[in-house]
């Protein structure tokens, strides 16, 4: 809510950050941004870091520092925006005054310049770890969540140029590739690798 209205600016995010040869690419920022729903808590839950009113400054990767200060609702009930103020001294996501940063860092896109792309979160094809295992059914193991389709997706700008089978990692979310049917107009990512494993080890 602090930051100019109008204004723009670009900040060199790493493209691997385990492997600096990999180079930067230019990030446009802005007044209004799109972040994970899962990243905002009206109510937080114990020793939860990421944005709630009152909560911990947060580093938006890259960026800034932002502190949550509220939130709006449309009349459903539904949160529609998360209100923040930054810190225009943190510009890289490091303060000037060398505190420390108590909350997550968060991945986000700007609202100005983000495309939009159908992403296929594929998971694991059975729901049980053996299904061919001694008295089951294969077909009963299998997973009705192994695909879900997310519509709209906001994606950084630059993604509108990926190629069919190009692959990227979506930060906090795993890998992902352009389908072969992707297009400027239409882009498909599909997700190659997770970064959870839903499956436990048991001991």
């Amino acid at each position: 809510t602090n930051y100019p209205e109008g204004a723009s600016e670009t900040f060199p995010v790493e493209n691997n950050n385990l492997d600096e040869s990999a180079g930067t690419r230019p990030v446009s920022f802005s007044r209004e941004l799109w972040i994970e729903a899962e990243d905002f808590m009206e109510a937080p839950v114990p020793k939860y870091k990421r944005l709630y009113p009152g909560g911990p400054e947060c580093r938006l990767k890259g960026a800034y520092l932002v502190t949550c200060t509220g939130c709006r609702k449309d009349d459903a009930g539904n949160i529609t925006e998360i209100l923040c103020t930054y810190d225009p001294d943190s510009r890289g996501g490091d303060p000037a005054d060398g505190r420390k940063v108590k909350g997550a860092t968060l991945h986000w896109v700007d609202a100005g310049t983000a495309v939009e792309a159908e992403v296929r979160l594929y998971d694991n094809l059975f729901s049980d770890p053996d299904p061919d295992g001694a008295d089951k059914n294969f077909l009963e193991c299998l997973n009705p969540n192994s695909l879900t389709v997310v519509e709209g997706a906001k994606v950084e700008a630059a993604l509108a140029s990926a190629e069919p089978g190009d692959s990227y990692q979506f930060m906090r979310l795993g890998y992902f590739c352009a389908d072969k049917d992707s297009t400027p107009e239409h882009l498909v990512f599909n997700r190659s690798v997770s970064l959870k494993d839903s499956f436990k080890v048991k001991k």
